[in-house]
């Protein structure tokens, strides 16, 4: 009985922090390009009270084991591609298909990012919205007008003094073998991590990647339903486990009794 105290412990552990996730898509339901994470759980280890020996014959045909409960191990993000909503802001992009946006962190860092709501900071160089620059650089001269970004990153303007448009640079997209092991570091921002794999600098459309869309941002993938069904889900087996550990209570009352 002590077992099963422990083992519905275990269950209710898993399930609050199944319910931190769950509340963190919920919390970031309107945030610029968020990709949904859900929880996974592995089982514990187990207790083999008899191991079958068919070929023997000194045991049944089954093996008798009891586990050990549940345990909390990852969480695995989902990279669907969210809803596009327009703006009307040149700078604003969304990545149409799989790729990140790379900027430059202060310490030199590249982080990487489905945020394309871009600014041009005081000396024209175009930023994100916490301030890190645009990798490659793209710089915007003063009194630049008709600013257009091609599907394919290719970024070009009119500039005084030239009644043609003339090409500023080229945006480029970051892809990675599996963008599920990118490191999250808040910010809208990802890391690269040894489960992420090497990033590769491509341009848009190109090689499987995604194409650019001008004057529209990337909404948030979380399907509030969703998460709402995990939420009753979660909260279900979070109290169904605090009954398993009541009855493991009565049941150790009732000995104790047994032993006045």
């Amino acid at each position: 009985m002590l077992r099963s105290l422990e083992t519905a412990a275990t269950g209710m552990v898993a399930q609050q922090k199944n319910l931190d996730t769950i509340a963190n898509n919920l919390a970031n339901v309107n945030t610029t390009a968020f990709k949904q994470l859900r929880a996974e759980f592995q089982d514990l280890m187990y207790d083999t009270l008899e191991a079958s020996d068919a070929a023997t014959g000194q045991s049944g045909p089954t093996t008798t084991q009891i586990g050990l409960g549940t345990k909390f191990n990852s969480t695995s993000a989902s990279f669907t591609q969210g809803a596009l909503q327009s703006t009307g802001n040149p700078l604003d992009l969304a990545i149409n298909g799989d790729g990140f946006f790379a900027v430059l962190l202060p310490d030199g860092t590249r982080a990487f990012t489905r945020d394309g709501s871009f600014r041009v900071d005081a000396n024209g160089q175009v930023v994100n919205s916490d301030g890190y620059p645009l990798e490659p650089a793209i710089t915007i001269p003063a009194g630049a007008t008709a600013l257009n970004i091609a599907a394919d990153g290719t970024v070009t303007a009119k500039v005084p003094g030239n009644d043609d448009p003339q090409v500023l640079g080229q945006i480029t997209i970051v892809t990675f073998t599996n963008p599920a092991g990118l490191l999250r570091m808040g910010q809208n921002l990802y890391l690269r991590s040894g489960g992420s794999g090497d990033p590769q600098d491509v341009t848009p459309g190109a090689e499987g990647s995604g194409t650019l869309q001008q004057r529209f941002l990337e909404a948030s993938n979380v399907q509030v339903v969703e998460e709402m069904v995990r939420m009753i889900t979660a909260q279900r087996a979070y109290e169904i486990n605090s009954k398993a550990i009541q009855a493991s209570d009565q049941m150790l009352q009732v000995v104790n009794q047994l032993v006045r």
